[in-house]
């Protein structure tokens, strides 16, 4: 914009240089802010547009295929927050209301009217040319910047949507029980089963939520936004706040079991399960791999990190409660090298046949790191009397042994540190005089009997067109489970029964040379490692050596053709 009229005007009145300089800034103002206005309107009008187009080319896909309008749910949300710099995530469990208030923060936040000094425009002019030109060069220059800029965020966001503007919204709630629910007595397992191994206890379907063992597993991943913040300080050298969110992490997946009281289904040898997540920026994905002791693997490619692990779990019923000791240790690699390393604790579900039901975690994690910094955490045991339950506290140290940081908080509820020596005791640490590191997600509102978070309502959800994709082996193709989930429990305890039969067969395939399809073992007693290849085979739509693990059997008959498959 030029104020060379406006100055040789006012010059001509008379009016004083230092006057027609106030002017000239009074108008340079006045003209930044409408800049600012019109430029944020037309970035509103194109984004309305580009939302428009999408939905324009959803309804006519719709209407080819033959599908209703209604089971293509896509909102604002998924045309909002694509950039990977931001780690807050919206909560499913929000009301529409809230979403939209959500998004006008954030719109308010990257579009914000920008107000320009005009000092930046403006230079002590030895005349009137001279002047003129500084402020149109650089103004010139801006817009070219700005429109540079402007091309860019277009065509990153139109790439977005182009990939992602079929995508489906998670589901925020179960299907509606088709039956009514019956009640079951304990009391025979008491007498037949005190002291076994659950794994091999034939349980019926009520005592199981609608998710697998490969599917919980999964859940671990609810708030993967720690690892990717983690990452993000290592980068910046901060490796004190890494280790943090590291260990916010892992006490982070435990939040999900308060209130869970119910069994996840025992994977069939071979059965898989993947999880993606564009919103997170992760790919998840977890195989049984051996029946005999029961080990499930698990990979997860995240935003600058991978993890994996596979885990036993030991389950002892003592009639008045469950005990479930893990075995395995889990692994966080960061692509810079950095890698930490730790074992989950000991969970106990009490009051099964008198009493309110609950559980609790209980014993020591040591995450340990290779590089600069360990962390320590002590799940405190819940007594009867325990009046703050579900403690934990532990401190984070050097190689030397120099404590560094102080954690505490709740398993369920959310943890803090203090940069001090960590010789305080628990109850002088209150998250009054702390810093917050991971605070736990609102609870789902749409509750039902198992309890599930929101994150993990959608982890077994059948959205339009993954079926096609799926592999014959994954969890969410399981009949058993799949009537559960929809409240056909006669089914899906007819269903079980079957499996289960079927499942007596993997001690026979075992001992002929059945191998993991996706997972290999590092040396004879080794952890299992992921592979690779079934992303790429996903995209291909070859599942070549992926039998129909949940098909019709003969139990009696084991094909050596099936053996070999698997």
């Amino acid at each position: 914009m030029s104020t060379e009229r406006l100055r040789k005007r006012l010059l001509e009145e008379g009016i004083n240089e230092n006057l027609v300089r106030d002017c000239e800034q009074i108008v340079l103002q006045e003209f930044s802010e409408v800049r600012g206005q019109l430029k944020v309107l037309c970035e509103e009008r194109s984004n309305l547009l580009d939302t428009l187009r999408q939905f324009e080319a959803v309804t006519i896909e719709a209407e080819a295929s033959g599908i209703h309008d209604g089971e293509y749910r896509m909102t604002k949300h998924e045309f909002s927050g694509l950039g990977r710099g931001k780690y807050s995530e919206c909560s499913t469990t929000e009301s529409s209301d809230d979403i939209e208030k959500h998004e006008l923060e954030e719109l308010s936040d990257g579009d914000e009217m920008c107000f320009h000094d005009t000092k930046d425009y403006f230079i002590e002019p030895t005349d009137s040319c001279g002047l003129t030109k500084v402020v149109s060069n650089h103004l010139d220059n801006y817009r070219e910047a700005q429109c540079e800029s402007d091309v860019e965020k277009l065509q990153s966001k139109k790439e977005g949507w182009k990939s992602r503007y079929l995508d489906f919204d998670r589901r925020k709630k179960l299907p509606d029980p088709v039956e009514k629910e019956k009640g079951v007595s304990l009391w025979y397992l008491i007498k037949d089963n005190v002291g076994k191994d659950l794994t091999r206890v034939c349980l019926p379907v009520y005592f199981n939520e609608p998710l697998s063992s490969l599917q919980k597993c999964c859940e671990d991943m609810e708030y993967s936004f720690l690892l990717d913040k983690a990452y993000e300080y290592g980068r910046a050298g901060n490796s004190l706040q890494r280790v943090l969110n590291v260990a916010a992490f892992a006490v982070s997946g435990y939040a999900s079991s308060e209130g869970r009281h119910c069994k996840p289904f025992n994977p069939l040898l071979g059965e898989t399960y993947e999880a993606d997540y564009p919103d997170k920026g992760i790919r998840f994905f977890s195989e049984k791999v051996s029946h005999h002791p029961t080990l499930i693997a698990c990979h997860c490619e995240g935003r600058g990190w991978k993890f994996w692990g596979d885990s036993n779990l030991r389950t002892k019923f003592w009639g008045q409660s469950i005990q479930l000791d893990p075995v395995g240790v889990l692994t966080l690699e960061f692509d810079d090298g950095e890698i930490f390393q730790w074992s989950k604790v000991t969970t106990s579900i009490y009051n099964l046949i008198l009493g309110k039901v609950y559980c609790g975690h209980h014993g020591t994690m040591h995450i340990r790191g290779n590089r600069q910094y360990s962390c320590k955490l002590k799940f405190k045991e819940q007594s009867i009397l325990d009046r703050n339950p579900r403690q934990v506290h532990g401190y984070v140290e050097d190689v030397i042994g120099k404590k560094a940081a102080t954690v505490f908080g709740k398993w369920d509820d959310g943890m803090y540190y203090v940069n001090n020596d960590g010789s305080g005791k628990p109850k002088d640490c209150t998250p009054s005089d702390a810093s917050l590191l991971w605070k736990r997600n609102k609870p789902s509102l749409n509750l039902t009997r198992y309890n599930l978070t929101s994150f993990a309502i959608t982890l077994n959800e059948l959205t339009q067109g993954l079926q096609e994709k799926l592999p014959p082996t994954d969890s969410r193709l399981r009949p058993d489970q799949r009537h559960l989930e929809n409240g056909e429990y006669e089914k899906a305890n007819t269903e079980k029964q079957r499996l289960e039969r079927r499942q007596r067969m993997s001690r026979k395939l075992q001992e002929i040379g059945w191998k993991p399809r996706w997972f290999q073992r590092e040396g004879d007693d080794g952890p299992f490692r992921y592979v690779g290849g079934y992303w790429e085979a996903r995209d291909q739509g070859k599942w070549d050596g992926c039998p129909n693990i949940f098909g019709e059997f003969n139990e009696d008959l084991v094909d050596p053709v099936e053996v070999s498959l698997l």
